[in-house]
C-alpha cells in the first residue's frame, strides 16, 4: 500500500520499521517538530524522524494541520492509508478523509480501557492484569474510533518501560496484519459505557505517599519506571525507586525497617530494589547502600 506515517517518539518506531520491512511504500513520514532538549537545550529530532531520514523516507514536521495549506500537502500525498501511532497532534476531518482507506491508529491499550494519553501507565497504576494494543479505524473523537483488531499481553510485574517497549513491537506486528486483512476485517463499534481516561502523567504523581498500602506504591513504582521515576527524600535528597518489592512487615509509615531498607507503609511495607540518586546512574540497592548507610529507624518523606 500507499502509506502516510505519523508518529513521534520511540514507541512508534517498530511500527514504521515493520511497514517498511512488509514492503509497503512508505511516501512520508510526519513528525512533532524538533524541540530542546538536553543539557544544552539543542533542538532535537524525534526518534521517528530520525529513523525515518535513516532510510530515505521523507519527513514533514508542521507545528499544525489545520492549516488549508497543510491538509491540501498531505492530500497531494495521494496515500492509500495513513498509519498513526503516538503522533501527538490533532487530526483534523480533512486529514482523517484524505487517505483512501482513512486513517488506522495503534493504540497501546485494549480499548475501550485507557483512552488517552497514558494507557499504559494508567493500566499498571489500576493494577490490571492484561493489557494490550488495539488498531483502530480514527474518528474525531479521543480514541472513540470503530476496533479492527485486538492483541493481548499479560502486565505481571512488567515496569511501563519494559511494557511499552513489548506493546510498540506488538503493535507493529499487529499493524501489518490489520493490513493484510483490511478487505476482510469489519470494524467493531466501542462500548463507551466500558470507556475509562488515561489522562497524561503529571510529575506530582511520582513521590511516594508511605501512608498508601504498599502495593500501591509498588504499582506506582512501576508506572513511573523509567519516567518520571517515583521517589521520596532522605536528609533533604530527592531518591528515585525504579524498582520495588513488598514485604509483610508493618510500622510506622516512612521508617525504615531493616538493614535492607524496607520501608513501612500504611499497609505492609516497601523494599527498594534499585534506586537512583539525582545525577547518578541507577543501581541495586545493595551498591546504593554501601555508599549511602541508611540506618533502621530513619524516616523517609
Amino acid at each position: 500500500m500507499r502509506i502516510v506515517f505519523m508518529g513521534t517518539p520511540d514507541f512508534a518506531v517498530p511500527v514504521l520499521d515493520a511497514l517498511v520491512e512488509a514492503g509497503h511504500a512508505v511516501v512520508c513520514a510526519y513528525t512533532q517538530p524538533p524541540r530542546p532538549a538536553g543539557r544544552g537545550k539543542q533542538d532535537r529530532a524525534s526518534p521517528v524522524h530520525l529513523r525515518a531520514g535513516a532510510v530515505g523516507i521523507e519527513v514533514r514536521h508542521p507545528v499544525t494541520l489545520k492549516d488549508l495549506d497543510e491538509q491540501a500537502r498531505f492530500a497531494a500525498l495521494e496515500a492509500d492509508v495513513a498509519v498513526v501511532a503516538a503522533y501527538g497532534l490533532l487530526l483534523p476531518q480533512a486529514v482523517l478523509d484524505a487517505p483512501a482507506r482513512g486513517c488506522l491508529n495503534v493504540h497501546a491499550s485494549l480499548l475501550p480501557r485507557w483512552r488517552g494519553a497514558a494507557p499504559i501507565q494508567r493500566s499498571i497504576l489500576a493494577g490490571d492484569t492484561v493489557t494490550g494494543v488495539t488498531i483502530m479505524q480514527m474518528e474525531a473523537g479521543l480514541d472513540t474510533g470503530p476496533m479492527l483488531m485486538r492483541a493481548r499481553t499479560p502486565i505481571e510485574d512488567k515496569t511501563a518501560g519494559e511494557l511499552h517497549d513489548e506493546l510498540g513491537e506488538l503493535g507493529a506486528r499487529l499493524m501489518v496484519e490489520t493490513l493484510e486483512q483490511l478487505d476482510l476485517l469489519r470494524p467493531e463499534a466501542q462500548d463507551n459505557l466500558g470507556s475509562t481516561h488515561a489522562p497524561k502523567i503529571d510529575k506530582s504523581e511520582a513521590r511516594l505517599d508511605f501512608e498508601k498500602p504498599a502495593e500501591q506504591l509498588e504499582r506506582e513504582v512501576r508506572a513511573f519506571s523509567p519516567f518520571p521515576g517515583s521517589w521520596f527524600t532522605l536528609d533533604g535528597e530527592r531518591i528515585k525507586v525504579l524498582r520495588a518489592r513488598v514485604i509483610g512487615h508493618n510500622g510506622l509509615a516512612g521508617t525504615v525497617l531493616d538493614e535492607e531498607f524496607t520501608i513501612a507503609c500504611g499497609n505492609a511495607a516497601l523494599r527498594p530494589l534499585v534506586l537512583q540518586r539525582a545525577g547518578k546512574p541507577a543501581m541495586a540497592a545493595e551498591d546504593f547502600l554501601r555508599g549511602f548507610a541508611v540506618k533502621p529507624g530513619t524516616i523517609v518523606r
